[in-house]
Formats: C-alpha cells, sequence, structure tokens
C-alpha cells in the first residue's frame, strides 16, 4: 500500500478521510442510477409499455450476476481491506486474484446457462405471454456480457480497498457513459428497442472491465489478478466468502423479491408491473447515493479495524451516519416533490403513470432511515463479523420482507402490497442497530485499550 494512501486511512482528520473514499463511491453509484435509468427512459420513448414491463421484469435475473460480482467485491473489500491495515500486502494480492479468476470462471458457465435458457427463465421471474417474447430477446443479449459484468461489478469495489476510490469511480463512470450514449442510438435511431438497451449494457460492462483490469495489471496496483498468486486456501476463500455470501445474499433476495412482487402484481394488470418498475427506478435515486455512502467507508472501517484503532472507527463511523441522516432526509424531499415529473420521463400510458405516481411515493417512506441501515450493515461487514452480517442480508429481503408481503398481498390492493418494501426497511434498520451493538461488544471491544 503506498505511503500516500495509508497515510489517508491512518492520519487524516476523519472529515477528509471519509469524504475522499466516499465521493468516487457515490458518483460512481451516481453512474450506475443513471445508467439503470436510461435504459428505462429511452425504451419508455417507444411508447410501448410493455416494452418497459418486460425490462422490469428482467431486471431480477440482471440482479443475480451481479450479487456474484458483489460476492467477490464486498467479501474482497472486507478481506483486503483489513489485511492491507495488518501490513500484508502479499495475502492482498492473492485475495484479489482469488477474486478474478473465479469470478470469470462463474460468470462465464452462467452466460452459457442463461442463453440457453433465456425464454423460460423469463417465464419463471414473472413474464405474461405478452411481455415474455421482449424480456428473453433482452435477457439472452445481457447474458453475453455476464462475465464482464460480475468482474466490473467485483472490483468496482475492491480496487477502492487499495485506497484508489478514483480508480474505481472511472471504470465506473466510463462504463455507464458508454451506456447511456449508446441507449438512444440503438433503441430509437437504430429502432433495436429493448435488444439495443440490452447491447448498450454489454458494452458498458467491457469498458468497465478493461479499465480495472488496465489497473491491476500496472505497476500502480498493489493487488493483483496473476494466475501464479491464485489461491484457496489458507483463509482466503473461506475470509472472501465469509462476508461475500452475506452481502450478495442481500442482492440475490432482493432479486427474489422483486421476481416475487412482480408475480403478486401481475394479477392487477401489465401497467401496474410498468408501473412498479418505473417506482422502483425513482427509488434507486436515494438507494444508489447511500448505498455510495455505505461502500465508501467500508474500506476506512475495514483498515481502521484491521489495524486495530478502536477510537478512529468510531470516529469514522459517527461522521458517517450523520452525512447519511442528512443525506437521506434532503433526497426523501426531492423524490417525493418531483415524483410526478420523475414518472413522466419513463411512462406515457395514463394507466401505468396512475400506477407509477402512487407506487413512487409509497417506495419513498422509508428514505430517511435507509442511510443508517447501509452504514451499519458496511460496518458490520468492515470486522468480518460474518454471522451478523447473514443474519442482516437475509432479513432485509428474505427473513423480513417475504412475509411482509405475502400478508400484505390478502389485502388484493395493489398500493397496500407496494407498501412491503418500505415497512421491511423500517424493521430491517432497527435489526441493523441491535446487530451492530452485538458486533461491537464482540468485535471492537475486544481491541482493548492497546488499540488507541
Amino acid at each position: 500500500m503506498q505511503d500516500k494512501t495509508r497515510e489517508l486511512f491512518q492520519n487524516a482528520p476523519v472529515p477528509k478521510a471519509v469524504l475522499t473514499n466516499i465521493i468516487p463511491s457515490i458518483v460512481s453509484m451516481i453512474m450506475v442510477l443513471l445508467y439503470n435509468l436510461a435504459d428505462t427512459y429511452f425504451i419508455g420513448q417507444t411508447k410501448n409499455a410493455l416494452m418497459v414491463a418486460a425490462v422490469s421484469v428482467a431486471t431480477p435475473a440482471f440482479l443475480l450476476f451481479m450479487a456474484v460480482g458483489m460476492l467477490f467485491g464486498i467479501g474482497g473489500t472486507s478481506l483486503i481491506s483489513r489485511t492491507l491495515g495488518e501490513g500484508d500486502e502479499r495475502r492482498a494480492r492473492r485475495i484479489s486474484s482469488f477474486c478474478f479468476w473465479t469470478g470469470l470462471c462463474i460468470g462465464l458457465v452462467s452466460m452459457a446457462g442463461i442463453i440457453l435458457l433465456s425464454r423460460p427463465v423469463c417465464m419463471l421471474i414473472g413474464a405474461s405471454e405478452h411481455t415474455v417474447g421482449y424480456a428473453s430477446q433482452y435477457l439472452s443479449i445481457v447474458a453475453t456480457g455476464i462475465p464482464a459484468l460480475i468482474l466490473s461489478n467485483a472490483f468496482s469495489n475492491i480496487i477502492r480497498a487499495e485506497g484508489k476510490p478514483f480508480i474505481a469511480m472511472l471504470g465506473m463512470i466510463a462504463g455507464n457513459l458508454v451506456n447511456i450514449v449508446f441507449d438512444p442510438i440503438f433503441i430509437l435511431v437504430l429502432g433495436w428497442n429493448v435488444a439495443g438497451a440490452a447491447i448498450a449494457t454489454v458494452l458498458g460492462n467491457l469498458v468497465s472491465m478493461v479499465i480495472y483490469l488496465t489497473h491491476l495489471l500496472s505497476k500502480r496496483s498493489t493487488l493483483s489478478i496473476h494466475p501464479k498468486h491464485y489461491r484457496i486456501r489458507k483463509g482466503i476463500a473461506a475470509g472472501v466468502c465469509a462476508i461475500g455470501i452475506p452481502a450478495s445474499l442481500n442482492s440475490v433476495l432482493m432479486s427474489f423479491s422483486n421476481i416475487l412482487i412482480n408475480n403478486l402484481m401481475q394479477p392487477h394488470g401489465d401497467m401496474a408491473v410498468a408501473g412498479l418498475g418505473v417506482a422502483m427506478k425513482v427509488n434507486m435515486i436515494v438507494v444508489m447515493l447511500l448505498i455510495g455512502l455505505g461502500t465508501g467507508i467500508q474500506p476506512l472501517l475495514g483498515f481502521c479495524f484491521g489495524a486495530g484503532k478502536r477510537r478512529r472507527y468510531m470516529a469514522v463511523l459517527k461522521f458517517s451516519l450523520c452525512l447519511a441522516l442528512g443525506l437521506s432526509a434532503v433526497m426523501t424531499v426531492i423524490c417525493y416533490a418531483f415524483a410526478g415529473p420523475l414518472v413522466t420521463a419513463f411512462l406515457d400510458d395514463a394507466d401505468a403513470f396512475e400506477y407509477g405516481m402512487r407506487f413512487a411515493r409509497i417506495y419513498i417512506y422509508s428514505g430517511p432511515i435507509l442511510g443508517v441501515l447501509f452504514i451499519l450493515m458496511n460496518a458490520i461487514q468492515s470486522t468480518g463479523a460474518a454471522l451478523p452480517s447473514l443474519i442482516l442480508s437475509l432479513s432485509r429481503q428474505g427473513i423480513l420482507f417475504i412475509p411482509t408481503i405475502l400478508i400484505l398481498n390478502t389485502f388484493n390492493d395493489a398500493s397496500i402490497l407496494s407498501m412491503a418494501q418500505p415497512i421491511t426497511d423500517y424493521l430491517a434498520t432497527m435489526v441493523a442497530v441491535i446487530l451492530f451493538i452485538v458486533t461491537y461488544r464482540k468485535y471492537l471491544m475486544r481491541m482493548g485499550e492497546a488499540a488507541e
């Protein structure tokens, strides 16, 4: 780890250290947000709400492969940052090589499977007879970029662990700009519709991956993807998976919960499904910014934990929580007030707009507390606390969400059904507070006075 980076992590004033790490992360998430909104926006310009519904249906399958990237990204970041805090750069290189080659192999196998089974997969995750053609076309093309998707998502996180948040940001910005630029060209100018959106997505992920690989192969990087550094044993695979699996489970369960709510919303019609998909996009404006804040501080917290600096760890956490509460409040007000114009940008059909407007304002109810949830989630992961991380990941989109949505579905009302996510977010935040207290007492308190 370079001296300048170590100085930032170890001795810089807390506000400077936090802001230096979170600003690139938040900018990266904004670009991810813009890319997600761009797909839906430009498909919406075709004035075909069935295409909007089809992409909304296919999104959960896309999230599953982002979850694999998150497994290696969050798991690798947590272990690498703690390892660098301990001063062991050789082991950090082995961890990054493990994440690269294992992620690539999973990506290649997944690509083949989805290309062969795209239509039955789409039917399984909620496509109707009217949308399955569009959805399977979109998904089969996106599948060709699954390896790049996994690696770009993994290393956009891992590169932050070595103190290079601006490189991580550059890869995300470049990839998403490519997607945003080519979306209108492929969808509207060339008339490729959902296929055009899918091709733009693949190109964007390829560009991000190339930028990260260029950095990792250069002398500027502490990390490595060289096969000679690949190791599974000596706690590397177990260490990555201990935090990576709980983190990725959150995305897997998010995908599953989206599949479930799409299926439960289907009896209310394709326009309700389209409206729900757009409401989720609007809610992502708040969610992605706060995820950026949470993931941005994780390498800093992990380094402090690995170096045994409890007092600095808590100072970083307190400052980040205050920042998250302020950002959450501002973004909640903005998204609630401008829900109408935001939904109008994606949907032209009057019925779909009515659903989208109503759902968007319901979804934003959890905005004020989401920052606390994501900060505490990353704080727990930064300590390597596998069991609390697992419990929290299972809670938000699984243990808490599934019973909530099934109970609300009994009312046979689309608006009540859409309240499942906000209700779950408040419950998950309470669970996060409890689990952090447990983690603090078990992992941080035992550092003792020597840590100060």
